[in-house]
């Protein structure tokens, strides 16, 4: 019995030598680390999780000290630290310490929190009043929470001047040429001053001024108006709610309109183009549900409209521009579903339509063409599911087209007008007052003065005598849409626009036209309705 007890007693003493020599030795962990260190983040924007990595035994437990940025946090479970911060913060260093039975490792990070970045998307625009008036200065800002703003006049506070806009007091002669900015700041210290603008006071008005004139027989919108060589003005097609086949012409010695011949379809966005015969090409457009390919000609001498040869392609809210061989170049436009990327010449001589030789290099429609010095054609801008801020030229002596200079800002129903030194100023179809001006000489385009009001669609634009560009009405900004009887004039000399006296009535999709006499007649448009008003521009 002795014998079989000592036996057991070794057994169960070699077991337990056994279970210790198996125990599980707990190695101290070591190298932990975070990829993202240092690290800048953003208030109000949620970090990237920052998992962290490390050799040696497992972590049982993570601390960090001091206490990370207020909105930020560690999981002391996996040392994941995430949140989002809400306070900026300056750079700083934070140990993080991972731990288990045995040991701990340790992680210096360096985390900056900054405020959230301002941005202003439309900067104060330089404003041209009289005498007695005031004028509203405006900025439209971007930025994280609630911003606050502070308006400047030349460098200092203007006490209650906390709006995203600020209108003056009545101005003096002694106001011109002050300087306003504004300053815009967030709730978490960041903050970005404007462009400063500059307020010009003009003593008086002088030459500015609309009149009503003759009413038109029909009230239209989307229509054209062509200068004839007698003086008279033809009135063609158009939207009132249906598509219009009438015409009229406008008489400036009576100040009248009267029915002409009605054209051959009923159509809208079309084009109209005075040939060296004195006669009008009217082509393409839109009638009802139907993009057009026939073209009509109208004879001043009959007042009627007969047939001509179609289009190629149907084609709405193209360009239609006389060369100076006599030819018609049409470019691009869009049916009911597609924006064309094709290009014809209409022939007065023979009344056909042919392709040109190479297609342009960009489907659009609502852009525009003009004619340069050079006899060359500068098309620019448009829409293609899209704003567009690309241009180029058709050369009609090989009937090609290259790019050239792009726009500093996408433009579509925009207008662009020929100066006297030969450059083209492109105004509005964008929200923003910033006005290009493009130079052939370079095939650039570059900023002049902005508008004094945003025109983003739908305004007409037209050289006066003097030089001097006038832009009338439009689409403005905002929600609802502002509609624009406001007018304004752009001086090459100075490269700046200035107030001149407004329209009686808002207008969209009218018409500018120059008389032989200087003044301009602007007709119909839409506004509180389809207007059959028109006055005259003097």
């Amino acid at each position: 019995m002795r014998v079989f007890g000592r036996g057991w007693s070794a057994m169960f003493l070699g077991l337990a030598l056994l279970g210790l020599s198996c125990k599980e030795v707990v190695e101290a962990p070591s190298a932990l680390a975070y990829p993202a260190n240092p690290a800048v983040y953003i208030v109000g924007i949620a970090i990237p999780a920052n998992s962290p990595t490390h050799s040696g035994g497992a972590i049982a437990s993570y601390a960090v000290s001091p206490a990370l940025p207020a909105g930020l946090g560690l999981d002391p479970a996996s040392g994941v630290i995430s949140g989002i911060p809400t306070t900026v913060t300056a750079a700083a260093s934070y140990t993080v310490t991972g731990t288990n039975s045995t040991g701990s490792t340790t992680a210096t990070l360096s985390l900056t929190v900054n405020a959230p970045a301002i941005t202003i998307t439309a900067q104060p625009a330089n404003q041209s009043i009289l005498v007695g008036q005031t004028a509203t200065f405006k900025v439209i800002a971007a930025g994280l929470g609630t911003l606050s703003y502070q308006w400047l006049q030349d460098g200092l506070t203007i006490p209650g001047a906390l709006a995203a806009d600020y209108t003056t007091p009545t101005a003096a002669l002694a106001d011109s040429g002050t300087a306003f900015s504004v300053q815009v700041s967030d709730a978490f210290g960041g903050s970005v001053t404007s462009a400063s603008a500059t307020l010009i006071v003009l003593s008086t008005a002088g030459p500015g001024l609309f009149t009503a004139t003759g009413s038109l027989a029909a009230a239209r919108a989307s229509h054209t108006a062509t200068l004839l060589p007698s003086g008279k003005v033809l009135i063609a097609g158009g939207f009132n709610g249906t598509p219009l086949g009438t015409a009229e012409l406008y008489d400036p010695v009576a100040g009248t309109f009267s029915p002409t011949g009605s054209l051959a379809t009923p159509r809208e966005f079309h084009s109209a183009t005075l040939l060296p015969s004195g006669q009008v090409l009217i082509a393409g457009g839109t009638s009802y549900s139907t993009v057009l390919a026939s073209a009509e000609i109208y004879d001043p001498a009959t007042g009627s409209f007969t047939a001509t040869g179609s289009l190629l392609a149907a084609r709405s809210d193209h360009s239609a521009t006389l060369l100076p061989d006599g030819q018609v170049l049409f470019v691009a436009g869009r049916t009911l579903s597609t924006y064309l990327a094709s290009a014809e010449l209409y022939d007065p001589a023979t009344g056909v339509f042919t392709a040109t030789a190479h297609a342009p290099l960009t489907a659009r429609a609502v852009h525009t063409a003009t004619l340069l010095g050079d006899g060359q054609i500068l098309i620019a801008g448009g829409f293609e599911t899209t704003a567009l801020a690309t241009a180029e030229r058709y050369d009609p002596a090989t009937e090609t087209f290259t790019a050239t200079g792009t726009m500093a800002v996408p433009r579509s129903y925009h207008s662009a007008t020929v100066l006297p030194d030969g450059r083209v100023l492109v105004v509005g179809g964008a929200a923003t007052t910033s006005v290009e001006l493009y130079d052939p000489a370079t095939g650039t385009f570059a900023a002049t003065g902005n508008l004094l009001d945003i025109r983003v669609r739908l305004h007409a634009a037209t050289l006066l005598p003097t030089g001097m560009v006038l832009v009338a009405g439009g689409i403005g900004s905002g929600s609802p849409a502002l509609l624009l009887s406001s007018a304004e004039l752009y001086d090459p000399a100075t490269g700046l626009f200035t107030a001149t006296g407004s329209m009686t009535t808002g207008r969209q999709a009218h018409t500018a036209t120059v008389l032989q006499d200087g003044k301009a007649l602007i007709t119909g448009g839409a506004g509180a309705g389809f207007l059959s008003s028109a006055e005259i521009y003097d």
